[in-house]
């Protein structure tokens, strides 16, 4: 769906992007990780063309996005801000509104679309006529998303979509963001500077530093083929944690055996995470849990057999 091919940005003698390619497929979520400095943010406002690259192509869909006005290709790609971006002097309906109005939607349509998302994203319609000054930061994020959204864009670009809010907020921002079918549609690049962010929310990963690309592959990937000490130390804090969100029941499936108990263990799916899997004994009172690989295949298993699998796992991956 997209595809960027050695671009490059200097400022200057400022190297920004040093000549990085990579390929985005259609409704995967690629997420640019890394420090403040590294080159995302301008990578991701290259592809829609808020600023130009100093060399190297972008195409979109096989079409080279310099080939087409900048006006025309922003309206097919939804964007979202770190801060939002909402304009403090419409209300969240005419902010919702921007986009559809210059694409010449009639009211109706676009009062039905706004209705749709509002509900989708979980908020009131009362708040369509309130001022973004009057949300709270959680609220003022779902609109930025909901206006990125109304005119259905194939592609979705986000800039630090959650850095402004708190974890509370943005833990359950999380959840809806997985949850969303508008979004799994999409095709996303997403800029974070947050580890867990990124491992909990995209498919594939491109590590940048010093405005390269120094590991592009999935969380696993990162997580036990580093290429070199970078990414080692990159994750190195935090690795424990990130080693249960990547790491899917289904990578442990044969590893796990099966109590054969009959108690009523919660049930859930072995596409979900290990760290999914552990917050079911932190949340219940059940010494098992049930996981589910299709309808047919049930392990049951308790908290010593899904460590064990997961620490088997680990040592596999070490040795290969």
């Amino acid at each position: 769906m997209i595809k960027v091919k050695d671009i490059s940005k200097h400022f200057g003698k400022v190297k920004a992007v040093d000549t990085i390619s990579f390929e985005v497929q259609e409704q995967e979520n690629l997420i640019l990780l890394g420090t403040s400095g590294c080159g995302k943010t301008t990578t991701l406002k290259m592809i829609n063309r808020l600023i130009e690259p100093t060399s190297g192509s972008i195409f979109i869909n096989g079409k080279n996005i310099a080939d087409e006005q900048p006006e025309t290709l922003r309206r097919g790609i939804g964007y979202v801000l770190q801060n939002n971006g909402l304009f403090p002097h419409y209300t969240v309906a005419e902010n919702i509104a921007v986009v559809p109005q210059l694409l010449k939607w009639d009211k109706k349509k676009i009062a039905d679309r706004t209705a749709e998302l509002m509900e989708k994203l979980h908020l009131s319609s009362d708040y369509l006529h309130a001022y973004p000054n009057e949300l709270s930061g959680g609220q003022q994020q779902r609109i930025g998303l909901a206006r990125a959204l109304v005119s259905d864009p194939p592609v979705l670009l986000m800039d630090e979509p959650f850095g402004a809010l708190d974890n509370v907020t943005r833990a359950s921002i999380h959840k809806e963001f997985k949850a969303l079918d508008e979004l799994k549609r999409k095709t996303i690049i997403m800029v974070t500077h947050d580890v867990q962010e990124a491992f909990e929310l995209g498919d594939r990963i491109c590590l940048m530093d010093k405005g390269k690309i120094i590991q592009s592959g999935t969380p696993t990937d990162l997580l036990f083929s580093p290429p070199n000490n970078f990414v080692k130390d990159f994750l190195k804090d935090q690795r424990l944690q990130l080693e249960f969100k990547a790491i899917r029941l289904l990578d442990i499936w044969d590893l796990l055996p099966d109590l054969h108990k009959t108690d009523q263990s919660p049930t859930i799916s072995a596409n979900t995470n290990l760290w999914t899997g552990l917050e079911q004994f932190k949340f219940t009172d059940s010494e098992t849990i049930s996981i589910s690989k299709d309808q047919n295949e049930i392990k049951i298993i308790g908290f010593e057999q899904l460590m064990s699998a997961f620490n088997q796992y680990k040592n596999k991956q070490g040795h290969e």
